[in-house]
């Protein structure tokens, strides 16, 4: 642009953000109770302000303007006026340059000084005090962008929910040290395309990719100045622009090519969001973007007293989703994500903070409404966690339909049952079964149920068979961070051994926490790594090592041991996309027969005899027999059964009547071993788990 005019013309208070017509760029920005709003604009290197328009207009609490001639490229920020008085929850600061909340790409990072601050950071007043200072060579500029794309050729996977397998990951970790990405591309977006990583999904049998948080995020002051980074990009500073350091390239039709090469494999891709809090912190935190345009809108406030935050998050704010604004910026956000890059879902970050009303959780929140009426984010996966820290933080199984939950008691039964743990007989049966006492209510089905055995918050896979106290020191915080009990066992030796018997265990009860969490009801979660035991050595809080400790080694996943269990999983996954019982649509509670007196599914012991309530009961009972049947179209009754085996020491199961021939179709205690027939008996061995099945015609 060579020239600016002298000033803004009316424009639209529709669509917020910068929108771009082919002829000029509309502004608009939402706050109820600035004076006045000004647009500043930047030079290409977003040093030098070259100039700042008011916005001329206010329309239902949107203030817009429209710039003649500008386009794509333009460096922006926004100036709001207004009363400072914290004590009344305003903390209006011109001086400091705000980043739009609807920006679709930044330029620049944070670079951290107490200029960025509303208030004089060394102050006895402290955030009652004013600060003075331009804030602009600090932050980021929001970039005006053109985001036609061709999707007209894309194809939705659109997998059934009963037949997803999702799999955790993070983009830069995912590919950093994967040696068959050109360079250029590791730890990029572009990687996710690759043919390389599609086929390594693919043999795993992964249908969705959850990719951990994408939105632009902050480095946080306190990790940088001790030498550390925000690896995981919980600390959102924009809700519509894609994280710029995950770029190879100059465009964001990048990580576009990526999400249509994802989805002609058949795997759909699923974002980690984050709109419980935002980047700014608490009331002491800088003043970035939401807390200078309307703070009293924007966060939730001590009623009692609006200076200070409500801190239901652990970060210091937490966001008002019981304003129409609020929400309409994140279903905006959700949208946009959809129509734009081609999401398929998304799964919420302490998604009980976005249905708190004043009262507390409402799982018929004005949020959640406004998600399942929406005809484009309606029809997406949706996923929430179910939990934060505030008032009533617990809410698994509470959410409306449509929502899918981390489902945590599964991971820790399971956790706990193979570590051997007293009484998790019943408990267990219940993960297995799909969860139905938490989530068999208002019509929703067992996919509700996220079943996960790990994530990227806590021990991988291999690491809760290697330790049994977390190991966190690289994090700087004295080892107090993350979860104190993982419910892990290290089988004899804490971290790495030469021991052949307790690696063999170790090697086992990974097999074995595989084989129940791909043969049980509910929508299996894989996290990146566990497929051929990445280690994190010990550290459940990896949170600020962007380093080795976080990426994936693919030299390892080459390995004998990685081949092996990477084969392993993907025998998994084969065989739940081949039985249908393994991913059964609906409850089942063995009140439906497919005939012959067999029961859809049925619970037993190693002795081949049925549960009584005193065998329920019994503490040391370690063994369990799961059998799930179903009438084929055939006329045939078709059955799989689960046996487990938690004991230390091998243990011969009598298979559940009526007698004949069985196949086993995968033992973790022999992984080696091809289908076998058996007849009456099957002997587990110690911490072992084998899936057997068989057919009868219906007389």
């Amino acid at each position: 642009m060579n020239s600016l005019p002298d000033r803004l013309e009316s424009g639209s208070a529709y669509p917020l953000g910068a929108s771009f017509d082919g002829l000029g760029v509309n502004f608009a920005v939402f706050s109820a109770h600035a004076e006045k709003i000004e647009l500043c604009v930047f030079d290409e290197g977003g040093r030098r302000e070259l100039r700042r328009y008011e916005l001329p207009e206010w329309t239902d609490e949107v203030w817009h303007g429209y710039l003649p001639d500008a386009g794509p490229g333009m460096l922006y920020g926004y100036r709001a006026h207004g009363r400072y008085a914290p004590e009344e929850g305003h903390r209006f600061n011109p001086n400091k340059l705000l980043l739009d909340p609807y920006a679709r790409k930044l330029s620049g990072p944070v670079r951290w000084t107490d200029a960025l601050h509303g208030y004089q950071v060394r102050s006895k007043r402290e955030d009652l005090s004013f600060d003075r200072r331009d804030s602009a060579v600090a932050m980021p500029k929001a970039v005006v962008v053109d985001e036609h794309f061709d999707w007209s050729r894309d194809r939705k996977p659109n997998t059934p929910w009963s037949e997803t397998v999702i799999y955790e990951a993070h983009v830069k970790g995912l590919t950093k040290l994967f040696d068959l990405v050109p360079p250029r591309e590791r730890g990029t977006y572009a990687a996710l395309g690759h043919p390389k990583v599609i086929e390594h999904l693919q043999r795993i049998g992964v249908t969705a990719l959850e990719l951990m948080p994408i939105h632009a995020f902050t480095q946080d002051r306190f990790l940088l100045e001790k030498g550390l980074n925000n690896y995981w990009g919980y600390n959102t500073l924009g809700f519509f622009a894609p994280e710029q350091s995950y770029f190879a390239t100059d465009t964001q039709h990048e990580l576009r090519r990526a999400v249509r090469r994802l989805h002609a494999a058949g795997i759909e891709v699923i974002l980690d969001v984050v709109y419980n809090h935002s980047c700014e912190g608490s009331e002491l935190g800088p003043t970035l973007s939401w807390r200078g345009l309307d703070n009293a809108t924007y966060y939730r406030l001590l009623p009692d007293n609006p200076r200070y935050c409500i801190n239901d998050t652990g970060t210091g704010n937490t966001f008002n989703l019981t304003k129409a604004r609020v929400i309409q910026m994140v279903a905006d956000s959700l949208r946009y994500w959809a129509t734009s890059f081609g999401i398929d879902g998304f799964r919420f970050d302490l998604g009980l903070t976005l249905g708190r009303e004043n009262h507390g959780f409402d799982p018929g929140a004005a949020f959640f409404d406004v998600l399942r009426q929406d005809p484009v984010l309606g029809r997406l996966k949706l996923m929430t966690e179910p939990w934060d820290i505030g008032p009533g933080g617990y809410q698994l199984g509470n959410f409306p339909p449509s929502f899918a939950e981390w489902n945590d008691k599964y991971r820790d039964t399971v956790r706990r049952f193979w570590r051997g743990d007293e009484a998790q007989r019943g408990e267990l049966a219940a993960r297995l079964a799909g969860s139905g006492d938490l989530f068999d209510r208002r019509a929703r089905r067992p996919w509700a149920s996220i079943n996960l055995i790990g994530a990227h918050d806590g021990f991988t896979l291999a690491d809760t068979v290697a330790y049994e106290q977390r190991h966190n020191e690289a994090n700087g915080e004295d080892n107090r961070d993350g979860h104190s009990e993982n419910y892990s066992s290290n089988w004899g030796a804490e971290g790495p051994t030469d021991d052949p018997d307790i690696n063999d265990a170790r090697a086992r009860v990974m097999r074995s926490m595989l084989t129940t969490l791909l043969t049980s009801l509910g929508t299996p979660m894989l996290v990146a790594g566990d497929e051929f035991g990445r280690t994190q050595h010990g550290n459940n809080n990896a949170y600020c090592q962007d380093n080795e400790t976080s990426w994936l080694d693919w030299e390892q996943a080459r390995s004998p041991a990685g081949e092996a269990l990477i084969d392993f999983t993907a025998r998994l996954t084969a065989l739940r996309r081949r039985f249908p019982m393994l991913r059964a649509g609906n409850f089942l509670y063995g009140d439906g027969s497919p005939g012959q007196g067999i029961d859809d599914l049925e619970w037993w012991d190693e002795r081949g005899l049925q549960l009584s309530s005193e065998d329920w009961d019994n503490p040391q009972g370690r063994a369990l027999v799961m059998r799930r049947s179903v009438r084929l179209e055939t006329g045939e009754i078709e059955s799989v059964t689960l046996l487990l085996n938690a004991c230390p020491e091998p243990l011969m199961f009598r298979l559940p009547p009526p007698d004949g021939a069985r196949i086993v179709m995968i033992d973790s205690a022999r992984p080696d071993q091809g289908e076998i027939e058996v007849i009456h008996h099957y002997e587990v061995g110690p911490q072992g788990a084998a899936l057997l099945t068989w057919k009868m015609a219906v007389e």
